[in-house]
C-alpha cells in the first residue's frame, strides 16, 4: 500500500510557524507582512480561490487586501492599481489572480509587478534566477511540491525523475528545481511518445498534465514516488461531480508514496504563497531570514 503524503497537514504546520514569524516580524517592525490580492471580474472559480487564499492569510497572521476590479476593467486600469501597489511600503506581496478577463494580457500585467514583490515567482527577473539557481521568488506549486518529497526523500541525488506537463507555472520550473537537487529530469506532456515506457523507468513522477486518470498504475515502477498536480472535475455518474488527480490513484499500491487529491499539492500551494510574502517582507525590510 503506498503512503499518502498528507499536503493538508503539512501546510498546516507550515501556517503555523509562519504565524509564528509573522508575530516576531511584527514585533520587530511594528508592521504586519501584507499580501494585495487583486481579482478582475466575478470568475466563481478565481473568487472561491481568492476567498481561500485571505482566509489562509489571517490564519498565518499575515494581513491582505482585497482589491476588486470589475470584469470591464481596462489592462491600463489594472497595469495603474499594480503601479500604486508597487510603491506602497505597507504592501509586501502582489498576487494578480488568475485568468484575467479577455483583452487583458496576463503576461503584461505580471511583469509590471515587482519582482520584489511578485510571490506567485512569474515575474521573468524570478524565472531567470530559478533557471540561474540563484535567490529569488519560487512559483508557489513547484516550491509546495518539492516540500512534498523532502518529507519522503531524504538525497535526490542521481534519482530519475519524470515531469508530465511543460507548463511555466509547475512543469517547467519543478523541473529545473529538480534539477537542482542533481536528480536527472525527463520533462514530457501528453504528446510525448512511449509516454509510459519513461514514466516506468522514474524514481519520482510529478503529473501535471491536466488529463484526469492519464497515470495509469503500469505505468510506474514499484517503490516509485508520484506527486500529482491535477486536478480536475469529473462527472461522478450521478448527476454531481468530483475533483481527481492526474493518476490514477486506485492503481498505484504498489507505488512508495503519493499525494491525494485533494489533499495534497493544493493546500501546499496556499501554504507557499504565504511563505513567500513572508520571505518577501522580510527581505524588503532587510531582516534576516527566520532560523
Amino acid at each position: 500500500m503506498a503512503d499518502i503524503i498528507d499536503g493538508k497537514a503539512m501546510a498546516s504546520r507550515l501556517a503555523d510557524r509562519l504565524a509564528d514569524e509573522a508575530r516576531r516580524f511584527h514585533i520587530a517592525t511594528g508592521s504586519q507582512p501584507t499580501l494585495a490580492v487583486v481579482l478582475v471580474g466575478d470568475d466563481p472559480a478565481s473568487m472561491i480561490y481568492v476567498r481561500r487564499k485571505i482566509a489562509a492569510c489571517g490564519k498565518a497572521g499575515i494581513r491582505s487586501t482585497d482589491h476588486r476590479l470589475a470584469a470591464t476593467a481596462s489592462q491600463e486600469e489594472l497595469i495603474a492599481l499594480v503601479d500604486r501597489l508597487n510603491a506602497d511600503p505597507t504592501v509586501h506581496g502582489i498576487l494578480v489572480q488568475l485568468p484575467l478577463p479577455p483583452g487583458i494580457r496576463a503576461n503584461a500585467v505580471l511583469d509590471r509587478i515587482d519582482p520584489a514583490k511578485d510571490v506567485d515567482g512569474f515575474h521573468p527577473v524570478n524565472v531567470g534566477r530559478l533557471s540561474l539557481g540563484s535567490e529569488g521568488l519560487l512559483p508557489c506549486t513547484p516550491m509546495g511540491c518539492m516540500m512534498l518529497l523532502d518529507s519522503v526523500i531524504d538525497d535526490f541525488r542521481g534519482l530519475k525523475a519524470v515531469v508530465i506537463g511543460k507548463s511555466n507555472i509547475v512543469g517547467k520550473p519543478v523541473a529545473l528545481l529538480l534539477l537542482e537537487r542533481e536528480c536527472t529530469v525527463t520533462i514530457t506532456h501528453i504528446l510525448t511518445r512511449n509516454l509510459p515506457d519513461l514514466v516506468r523507468a522514474a524514481d519520482i513522477v510529478v503529473a501535471a498534465a491536466g488529463a484526469p486518470g492519464l497515470v495509469r498504475g503500469d505505468w510506474v515502477r514499484p517503490g516509485a514516488i508520484l506527486i500529482d498536480v491535477g486536478i480536475n472535475r469529473v462527472a461522478d455518474g450521478e448527476g454531481g461531480h468530483r475533483i481527481v488527480g492526474d493518476c490514477a490513484a486506485a492503481e498505484m499500491d504498489h507505488a512508495a508514496a503519493i499525494t491525494p487529491v485533494p489533499g495534497g499539492v493544493g493546500p501546499m500551494t496556499i501554504a507557499c504563497l504565504l511563505a513567500n510574502t513572508m520571505r518577501a517582507a522580510r527581505q524588503q525590510l532587510g531582516l534576516a531570514a527566520a532560523g
